[in-house]
């Protein structure tokens, strides 16, 4: 999936040039910019774990316990695309060491369990076969593994990405923690084994060996470098997401450090947009006494609201039963979010309107933010930091949510703006905010008007907004 580098148009309207709006100093490469438009992808935990219910294994465990008795991948799948998800991000191997995939350096894999079936592959394939991105997490962190603690054990984490990439792509993201080890099974010692974690993992050789099978993945960790950590597992994102930040400022033990990976960072040297990552059931790993412990869908809806409605993108945890499928309690939930969602955001109010506000003029009026054209978008003159847009109907609407976007492909600009609707003939304040970013979704208690004044108050540099909608 390739984005497409917009051309440059020159308009000239009176003898003068309409110049484009220069990007600021920091933007998202092409595959950042791909990232952000899934907006919502699913997690699967389904290890070893499912079947001794905990949530971190010792790595001692047999591989015998491994024994779903209806393993289902395309049922996975295929009940993510009916919930929206675009991709599938698939816990390989989890801290128990225990590989879904018959790999070549360990038996503590699948291949000697009852099922023998290779996870990766079937879905690796399910997701080709229903259009989604296929994601990696392959935890760092090897409870089983004897040698974890000491060099060799690096380079056998290395030769099962290069089996997995080799073999199973292409993979869109890589997902990693930072689990930096602990006590553990270690191949019988039973003992504690503690690393540094940025000096033993090197993980610089070790991003570079993945780039050379996919240039354009995206790799997850708390801090980075693709998509950073949200800095919370409870679905929220910052009210104030920048997607920038100083990778140089995120490291294990600085104060305030889950705050600023929620909020970013204004003045961030490096584009590493937040990930929000949550599960569907209180644990990651299924646990049928938490079956009638599912997220609701008015929950999920709440989530999708603090998430995606926030500038980041939805990482949302549905692990599979004992049986190797999707229960039935997190079908319904997933069901009844999808329903929640079409209803919310069936009919946009926007282009029935007309819109007004001060422009630089060409490809940069006010309609161009309705047109569902990435070339055009509302902006204003260069130095000119706030402005208002006007959206006003023939007839009264009924107006519950308003969504904002920017031209990130130029960067992040909007620091404030307010929301306003006009009320027995008085402005009255619906909605405030401060960044907006890929995505900002306001939702405002139910009001009756013709008339909505979206005010930015403050951009970093001209005002550009690529999208409004209204439902």
């Amino acid at each position: 999936m390739k984005f497409l580098i917009l051309p440059v148009v020159a308009f000239f309207l009176v003898g003068c040039s309409i110049e484009p709006v220069r990007p600021l100093s920091v933007v998202p490469r092409p595959e950042q910019l791909v990232w952000h438009e899934m907006e919502m992808n699913a997690f699967v935990h389904f290890s070893i774990n499912t079947f001794t219910d905990k949530e971190w294994g010792y790595g001692d465990e047999s591989p015998q316990l491994f024994a779903p008795d209806s393993l289902d991948p395309d049922q996975w799948v295929r009940t993510f695309k009916d919930a929206g998800f675009k991709s599938v991000i698939l816990t390989a191997k989890h801290h128990d060491g225990f590989c879904l995939w018959p790999t070549k350096y360990s038996e503590h894999s699948v291949k000697n369990s009852p099922v023998k079936t290779d996870v990766v592959k079937a879905v690796s394939e399910a997701c080709k076969k229903y259009g989604l991105n296929f994601g990696i997490y392959l935890s760092p962190w090897d409870r089983n593994h004897a040698e974890y603690g000491r060099p060799a054990y690096v380079e056998y984490y290395r030769n099962q990405l290069t089996e997995l990439f080799n073999s199973y792509g292409p993979v869109f993201e890589m997902w990693f923690d930072g689990a930096n080890g602990g006590d553990g099974y270690y191949g019988g010692a039973r003992e504690m084994r503690r690393i540094n974690g940025s000096v033993y993992y090197e993980w610089p050789k070790t991003l570079d060996l993945v780039r050379s099978f996919n240039p354009e993945i995206i790799f997850f960790s708390d801090a980075g470098p693709g998509v950073r950590w949200v800095g919370n597992e409870r679905g929220v994102a910052g009210e104030t997401n920048w997607n920038t930040i100083n990778p140089d400022t995120l490291f294990a033990g600085k104060p305030g450090i889950e705050m600023l990976l929620n909020t970013g960072s204004e003045a961030g040297s490096q584009w590493i947009p937040a990930e929000t990552d949550v599960s569907i059931r209180p644990g990651w790993f299924y646990h049928a006494a938490q079956d009638s412990l599912v997220k609701s869908p008015d929950r999920l809806f709440d989530i999708y609201l603090s998430s995606v409605g926030r500038g980041s993108t939805l990482l949302l945890n549905v692990p599979p039963d004992r049986h190797g499928r999707i229960h039935k309690q997190d079908v319904a939930a997933l069901q009844g979010f999808r329903k929640k969602l079409d209803e919310a955001f069936a009919a946009d109010l926007a282009p029935k309107a007309t819109l007004s506000g001060e422009s630089r003029g060409g490809i940069y009026m006010p309609a161009g933010l309705v047109d569902s054209k990435k070339e055009t978008f509302w902006a204003t003159a260069d130095q000119v930091t706030s402005g208002e847009l006007l959206v006003k109907w023939e007839e009264p609407q009924t107006v519950k949510y308003v969504v904002l976007q920017e031209p990130i492909w130029l960067g992040q600009r909007v620091r404030s703006f307010t929301i306003e609707g006009l009320v027995d003939g008085a402005w009255t304040q619906l909605a405030a905010g401060t960044t907006i970013g890929y995505k900002r979704i306001l939702k405002i208690d139910p009001v009756l008007t013709d008339q909505l004044r979206i005010t930015i108050q403050d951009s970093k540099e001209c005002v550009a907004l690529s999208s409004v909608k209204i439902y």
